[in-house]
């Protein structure tokens, strides 16, 4: 039995046939698939969510986020960062999905731990495996998925480092959870800087405002 754990609106149903990790995927890549809000395949349950993304405690984060690591990758040529639009799913921990970001090493894209698959017409629109690291920005209608679910569904994902973001306050909280035999364990921060295995570097979240008032977020890395 299917069951929603986020049911906001009305005006999106959930379609009968889908009941297991497969027919999600066939659903996300038709033509039925809804335009607007996100949704995921959560091992047993379809998880919805079509309220807007808040412009800068989640869009502008997640821009930051892209252009940063986005940049680092081209820059180094250590792999590859895609951010949200790819649909992810990972048969072990029965998840599929969009994260709202995530990176792949030169290592993992030349191994068998993930596979590109081309979308009904043409061209890749979904990952299969367990990319280095993932990211997920909290918004009001997912707090639940992103701190609790999908910190347990990354880590049977095999994913090795799960970034997490909550910029709706101020202080914005950014934590970096690394994969262990147990669980994630987080990052201990050093005078604010949280250590990445996966980038090399050390990262860390400020913000301030811009010349209208208006919140910024700057990703700084050494």
């Amino acid at each position: 039995m299917v069951h929603a754990l986020q049911y906001l609106d009305d005006s999106v149903s959930i379609p009968a046939g889908v009941v297991d990790i497969h027919s999600f995927r066939r659903w996300a890549s038709s033509d039925d698939f809804p335009d607007i809000g996100r949704f995921w395949w959560l091992g047993g349950y379809v998880w919805l969510d079509i309220t807007v993304e808040e412009i800068f405690s989640h869009v502008g984060v997640k821009t930051e986020y892209t252009v940063v690591l986005g940049g680092l990758a081209k820059a180094k040529r250590s792999g590859t960062y895609l951010t949200d639009g790819v649909l992810l799913s990972n048969f072990a921990a029965d998840i599929s999905g969009e994260p709202d970001g995530m990176y792949l090493s030169n290592e993992t894209l030349d191994s068998d731990r993930v596979r590109f698959i081309e979308g009904r017409r043409g061209g890749f629109t979904e990952l299969q495996g367990s990319p280095d690291m993932a990211l997920e920005i909290v918004s009001v209608g997912s707090v639940r998925k992103d701190t609790q679910v999908m910190k347990q569904k990354y880590w049977e994902a095999d994913v090795r480092e799960y970034w997490l973001v909550d910029a709706r306050r101020t202080p914005a909280k950014f934590t970096i959870y690394r994969h262990t035999a147990r669980g994630y364990v987080a990052v201990r921060p050093q005078d604010g800087w949280l250590k990445s295995t996966v980038f090399g570097r050390s990262f860390r979240l400020t913000q301030g405002l811009n010349a209208r008032l208006q919140p910024v977020f700057t990703l700084e890395h050494h």
